[in-house]
């Protein structure tokens, strides 16, 4: 479906908006931990995490950044015909290291021409008012994007799925960011998260809508081999939502979340060979056709119900 029709707003379509072309974000592995995995907070992470799952060059044993940006701003323009470009440090937390080293691995990105925008993901207890000035200096030259790791606003699952972290964690994030007011805000969510029903996963949407944040990424939960998660899901003690749930979920979501919000993305992706369930996940493009089916199926769009208020 193009763009000129989608009932909610999509990442490309604001990227083409905003430099007039088409703009490709190549995803890197800077190399950075996570407080959750190297003994800060725990050893053990979230208990779907492995981000080989998740990160593309995470799969490849971590290439120099200057390497990785080469080769994602080559395969860019070979696949997409893209000749502008997004720096995205995805892989762990990437505000989580001195203030010298995150600028020695930020400031690669002035070394490609190319290069119009930064995008740092990270988790909302890992930001600081400092931080957030170096980030900040981006700005000037570049579209600058933070994207907060938070997957839920109900802290009993936060807690569950041992994120180490609480939704205060991420609206103390947010407020702080927001003094910036050239740094764009992103949150990931989950849908399907272990012990969450139908009016959680609904609340977050409405409670996050309420917050008029420049973008969202929403994911269905899936299952990487080798995570606690497989090991809950192996013992039966849960079950990943089937297709036209997550289909079903997504669209009442988007209802929830403010017109102006742009959808980075809204399903996922993960090499099979690391997949344990659900398999519908190796199927992107079933899952955005089945979504934008139920979005005119049901003559409905993202924002609809957004003013009837978090319930």
């Amino acid at each position: 479906m193009s763009n000129e029709i989608r009932r909610y707003y999509e990442f490309s379509k604001y990227l083409r908006n905003r430099f007039g072309e088409r703009v490709y974000k190549v995803s890197i592995d800077a190399g950075f931990s996570c407080p959750n995995r190297d003994g800060s907070k725990s050893k053990d992470g979230c208990i779907y995490c492995d981000n080989k799952g998740f990160s593309f060059n995470s799969r490849i044993a971590a290439l120099p950044i200057e390497e990785q940006i080469a080769k994602g701003i080559e395969f860019g323009k070979r696949r997409f015909k893209a000749q502008k470009f997004i720096v995205y440090f995805q892989a762990y937390t990437s505000t989580y290291a001195s203030l010298n080293v995150l600028k020695k691995k930020y400031n690669i990105i002035r070394k490609f021409k190319d290069v119009v925008g930064i995008s740092i993901g990270t988790r909302p207890d890992c930001i600081n008012d400092e931080i957030l000035d170096l980030i900040e200096s981006y700005t000037s030259d570049y579209e600058v994007w933070i994207e907060y790791g938070l997957q839920s606003i109900h802290n009993k699952t936060l807690e569950f799925i041992n994120r180490g972290h609480f939704y205060e964690d991420f609206l103390e994030a947010v407020n702080l960011t927001r003094k910036r007011k050239n740094i764009k805000i992103c949150v990931h969510v989950i849908i399907g998260l272990p012990n969450e029903t139908k009016n959680d996963i609904l609340k977050t949407a409405a409670v996050l809508g309420k917050l008029k944040l420049d973008g969202i990424k929403i994911h269905p939960i899936h299952i990487i081999k080798g995570t606690k998660l497989e090991g809950i899901y192996k013992e039966g003690r849960y079950r990943p939502l089937e297709l036209d749930a997550y289909v079903d979920l997504t669209v009442e979501f988007l209802e929830r979340i403010w017109q102006g919000t742009v959808i980075h993305r809204i399903t996922a992706d993960c090499p099979g060979k690391f997949l344990a369930a659900p398999m519908w996940i190796l199927d992107k493009s079933k899952v955005l056709g089945k979504i934008d089916e139920k979005l005119l199926q049901m003559n409905t769009f993202q924002g609809k119900l957004y003013n009837e208020g978090v319930k």
